[in-house]
């Protein structure tokens, strides 16, 4: 059944090609809306064939999901076949991953990138006319991305609706209505018994690490005396600990707990409740943003404490969550997230 973007792809994509081309919209046909390549429809157009691929959004998941079945479908293309991709509006981190598989897209906002054999286009800055009023649908919401990371904890163990909604404590209704957008994104699978898994970690990994924005957390920054990110740590921690305040390293901090790959000097710890004045006199705290050595956060969801562990005498948050919030991070954050992938992300589902 055709859904409501590749309707409007099939009305508009030829006036917006013809445009792009420079050709009367006559000599833009829509051939088939059957492509025999499994794609959703099929356009010619100046000696070309277009076999087009329509998605609703151009966030990272739908995304992956037609470059997958366009990278099938090329076996079958004849050297004048472009596969093209058509979403309503393409964001720059679409733009990026459609070059790195080099892939043609257009969106129906009037931009477009075309590259093959003797053709060249490439158009942007139009704006984006499919704005949606109101809050967008988000599976990765603090409270929905609960079930995600349950799911990338253990990505080989499966579980049912009624068991994530208990791991999470989340209710059963809310639960549903996440499981099922994850389903349409095909970033998750269903097994004959119910039992749910990732249908590729590191794809539901990916899609996540793009919607999360570690600045949505309450981040206090200021500074404690200490000659070493090591040393700031273990102060810190053991302070905590003794204040019986739970807590839970992540970031930089984090990374160098599980992997010990470089060495760091900001220390960021997330606090279950935000701190108060004997708190900060018992760390010796100075708020202060400019030179900030520690980040004290207070979350906008406690689910990020799930997973946490203790590492060398150090809680700990789950590696996947250490991964994410180093997207916030300075210093040498980008290669400790590769670290921490590699050592402690590595799913394998041969192994």
């Amino acid at each position: 059944m055709m859904d409501s973007t590749e309707k409007q792809a099939i009305t508009k994509v030829p006036g917006i090609l013809a445009k792009l081309l420079e050709l009367p919209e006559n000599d833009v046909a829509v051939v088939s809306q059957e492509s025999d390549t499994g794609l959703d429809f099929l356009l010619k157009a100046a000696g070309y064939h277009f076999h087009v691929e329509c998605k609703s959004a151009s966030s990272r998941a739908p995304l992956l999901m037609a470059l997958r079945q366009v990278t099938e479908a090329r076996n079958s293309f004849d050297n004048d076949d472009i596969p093209l991709i058509v979403v309503p509006y393409m964001g720059r981190s679409g733009m990026e991953l459609c070059k790195e598989h080099g892939v043609s897209w257009i969106d129906l906002s009037g931009n477009a990138h075309i590259k093959a054999s003797g053709l060249l286009i490439h158009i942007e800055g139009r704006p984006n006319k499919y704005k949606k009023a109101g809050r967008p649908a988000n599976v990765f919401a603090p409270k929905g991305a609960r079930i995600v990371r349950q799911l990338l904890i253990d990505p080989k163990k499966g579980h049912n609706q009624r068991e994530l909604s208990q791991i999470t404590g989340l209710d059963e209704g809310y639960t549903s209505r996440v499981v099922r957008r994850l389903e349409e994104l095909n970033l998750i699978d269903r097994d004959d018994k119910g039992a749910l898994k990732p249908s590729n970690p590191d794809e539901l990994l990916d899609a996540w690490l793009e919607a999360y924005d570690f600045s949505k957390h309450q981040i206090i920054k200021g500074h404690v005396a200490a000659r070493s990110g090591e040393e700031l740590l273990r102060k810190m921690t053991r302070i905590l600990a003794d204040q019986k305040v739970d807590y839970a390293a992540t970031g930089l901090a984090g990374a160098w707990q599980y992997t010990h790959f470089t060495k760091f000097r900001m220390a960021t710890l997330f606090l279950a409740d935000s701190p108060g004045k004997n708190l900060f006199d018992q760390l010796h705290f100075s708020k202060d943003d400019r030179g900030a050595n520690t980040w004290l956060v207070v979350p906008n969801d406690k689910g990020v404490f799930h997973g946490s562990s203790d590492q060398e005498g150090i809680v700990c948050v789950h590696p996947v969550q250490v991964l994410l919030d180093l997207k916030g991070h300075p210093e040498r954050a980008k290669e400790a997230a590769s670290m921490v992938r590699q050592e402690k992300l590595k799913w394998r589902w041969d192994a």
